[in-house]
């Protein structure tokens, strides 16, 4: 019964421990002392593919592959040898041999079994491929995700420290490097213009792959710029995702698969930066994430250029404003001395009130301005009240006279030169044109202008330019221009020495200025402004003005129109003895010969020779109305109608 008992209880220890070896998780493999295989459990037959009659009996060597088998002692003198070997394979590779002749990752526990015959080793054997392969992934995955993070560290400080003209090489460099590291073929950097462009393209491509064109516009892509133009990241695996034909069609030169990424700042889509693939790729989030960052350091080097540009333009500015000031205030002082005390129209005849209600029609506006006239008539000062009673009149109207200067300077006085612009150019000017932005610039005698100069003049009206001589760059100024001349233009242009185009653009609103004689009543007020202008000038007194002195004003045709009066008055105030004043018009000047060309003026000027010659005596033989075949009521009539009257019956 003893030896039943032993026996029944020997037997279900076996069962027992038969039953542990084929429900564990792990691969179970018994050697025995001269290292053969003695046991092995179902999930060590899955692991290695042979079945358990194939491997026991047989040297364990054959689950280790022969290349390796040098690195693996055997398990059971491992065992024997050191107690640290007993745990094969954490933090180490220990692999073994399939029996497709592949390899698997192991990880083995090695414990004692003793059989009462002899020492056996138990080997538990946990197949980690899987396990494995994920942790190189990861690794592989950490390592290209650190060396991405030192690219864009690297890139950010360079873009931040390279100088701006260098700014486009590297961000060519930085693309290719961004676009290896993520395996595309090609990629782009571009700005969004004020019209719907792309500027400044930049792009980079693999070898023997096509680079992006430029010139392209947001309009060729109307699905997907408007979503980059929001804010949005755009991507497709394929272009078939695409919702719009026109972005399928345009984007086939890209690639099948591409990402575009807004370039923002302050709020703002400034541009954006593509990555794309000639092959199909799926865009996951960790790569999409890695290349918003990547945006975000272009859009750094956008916000720089920007704030450049800006700095630039501020000290350009800035040295502008400093040169012009500097001309100004040269130029105003030498005006308030030229033009002291002459600021007030004076008139109060018909024909100045015409003028002065077109004025203020025409003062609050900017339209350009054409005044027409002889010369001597007064356009300068209409001018100035044209000016003075405009949004401008805060600053100083600028004037130029195109006839008095030399047509070799015209061009650099008009638009301003650079240093070395031409022999003799010593030092940078600004032009009159500049020094009157944001104000009013005189533009007297336009009609003697030059020709080439009146084509830049020309660009100026259009486009509210003017280039430096010696200087591509064009620079703006907000200006009105008031024109004037005595000249006629359509004759000019007939000549050919006026051009058509530039007079239709001066004459948007033109005003006739009259000449003297058409506003004798003028005359009087205008002898008394002039009196009083020398009276402080020389220091005299004049209390009264002859009588007969302003019936002979009135009569005389003023050729020289109102500089003639007011260097008549003049001279008479300097030869004057006492407080009463007397003036006598010239008769034989080489002006007083000149003629109106109106009719009523000929018919005037030759009724009043008729008259003069006849010591104004209308009847009778050889009388005024016998010499012009006229009855003598017939020329009292004309002469009333004229204002002619006999001198001294004002």
């Amino acid at each position: 019964m003893k030896e039943l008992a032993v026996r029944r209880h020997g037997i279900d220890t076996s069962v027992l421990c038969q039953l542990a070896l084929e429900v564990s998780p792990s691969g179970v493999l018994v050697i025995e002392t001269d290292g053969t295989i003695a046991m092995v459990n179902a999930e060590l037959e899955r692991q290695f593919g042979y079945s358990r009659d194939e491997l026991v009996g047989r040297p364990v060597e054959m689950l280790v592959p022969e290349a390796t088998r040098f690195r693996h002692p055997g398990l059971r003198d491992a065992y024997l040898r050191s107690p640290s070997l007993r745990a094969m394979a954490p933090g180490g590779d220990v692999q073994g041999r399939r029996k497709d002749g592949s390899h698997i990752d192991l990880e083995i526990n090695l414990s004692p079994l003793d059989s009462g015959d002899g020492f056996l080793v138990l080997a538990s054997i946990m197949d980690v491929t899987e396990r494995r392969r994920a942790e190189r992934a990861e690794a592989t995955l950490m390592e290209g995700q650190l060396e991405f993070e030192r690219s864009i560290a690297e890139l950010s400080g360079r873009f931040i420290n390279v100088p701006i003209d260098q700014i486009p090489a590297t961000i060519r460099e930085g693309l290719g490097r961004i676009s290896e590291q993520l395996g595309v073929d090609r990629s782009a950097f571009c700005k969004f213009g004020a019209d719907g462009t792309l500027t400044d393209t930049i792009g980079w491509a693999a070898p023997g792959v096509p680079v992006l064109d430029g010139g392209a516009t947001e309009g060729q892509f109307p699905w997907a710029f408007s979503r980059v133009a929001a804010g949005e990241v755009v991507h497709y695996s394929s272009l078939d995702e695409l919702p719009e034909e026109a972005d399928r069609e345009r984007f086939h030169s890209l690639g099948e698969t591409a990402v575009i990424l807004p370039l923002t700042i302050g709020g703002q889509v400034k541009g954006a930066v593509c990555f794309a693939s000639l092959l199909a790729r799926t865009w996951v989030a960790a790569a999409l994430h890695r290349l918003t960052v990547v945006a975000t350091v272009f859009a750094q080097v956008v916000a720089r250029q920007e704030r450049e540009e800006a700095v630039r333009a501020a000290a350009a500015q800035a040295q502008r404003l400093k040169d012009q000031l500097q001309v100004e205030n040269v130029y105003l002082r030498q005006e308030a001395r030229e033009r002291l005390g002459l600021t007030r129209i004076v008139g109060q005849s018909g024909a100045v009130r015409r003028v002065l209600d077109q004025i203020q029609q025409v003062a609050a506006t900017d339209s350009t301005v054409l005044l027409l006239g002889e010369t001597g008539t007064g356009k300068e000062l209409f001018a100035t009240q044209i000016h003075e009673l405009g949004p401008r009149r805060h600053r100083a109207m600028v004037r130029v006279n195109c006839a008095a200067i030399p047509p070799t300077l015209i061009e650099s006085e008009l638009f301003g030169r650079e240093k070395g612009a031409f022999t003799g150019a010593l030092a940078r000017q600004i032009g009159r044109f500049e020094m009157a932005d944001h104000s009013t610039i005189f533009l007297d005698e336009i009609g003697d202008l030059p020709l080439d100069v009146q084509v830049k003049l020309l660009r100026v009206l259009e486009e509210r330019t003017v280039e430096r001589l010696g200087s591509p760059q064009p620079i703006h100024v907000d200006v009105r221009i008031i024109a004037a001349t005595h000249r006629d233009l359509e004759r000019r242009i007939s000549e050919g020495a006026f051009r058509e185009d530039l007079y239709y653009r001066l004459n948007v609103f033109p005003i006739p200025v009259p000449p003297l004689r058409e506003r004798a009543e003028d005359i009087p007020l205008l002898v008394w402004r002039f009196v009083e202008e020398f009276s402080k000038a020389f220091g005299r007194r004049i209390d009264s003005i002859d009588k007969q002195t302003f019936a002979t004003l009135t009569q005389y045709s003023w050729p020289g129109n109102i500089r003639e009066l007011r260097n008549v008055v003049e001279r008479a105030m300097i030869v004057a003895t006492g407080h009463r004043l007397s003036i006598t018009p010239p008769h034989s000047t080489a002006a007083a010969t000149r003629r109106s060309p109106k009719l009523v003026d000929v018919e005037k000027e030759h009724i009043r020779a008729v008259l003069e010659a006849t010591a104004w005596r209308i009847r009778g033989t050889g009388g005024a109305a016998d010499r012009l075949g006229l009855k003598p009521t017939t020329l009292e009539t004309r002469m009333a109608k004229l204002g002619l009257k006999r001198p001294g019956h004002a």
